[in-house]
């Protein structure tokens, strides 16, 4: 019996545009749950959480 080894998904990194920007800042005046804007921007949530915080826009429900 041959056992595979599990594999990393190899990571991809998307440079941040100015429209992800506008759309992020959009997202967080609307009060978007973060797991939806993560679902339509593609982006984890850890990634849209570190650039709000170095945008200084508040994300999620509790702020």
């Amino acid at each position: 019996m041959i056992v595979k080894k599990a594999t990393k998904k190899a990571v991809t990194r998307r440079e941040w545009t100015k429209t992800d920007i506008k759309e992020l800042k959009a997202h967080s005046k609307a009060r978007t749950p973060v797991t939806k804007i993560s679902k339509l921007t593609k982006r984890s949530i850890g990634a849209l959480r570190q650039k709000a915080l170095v945008l200084g826009i508040g994300l999620g429900h509790q702020r």
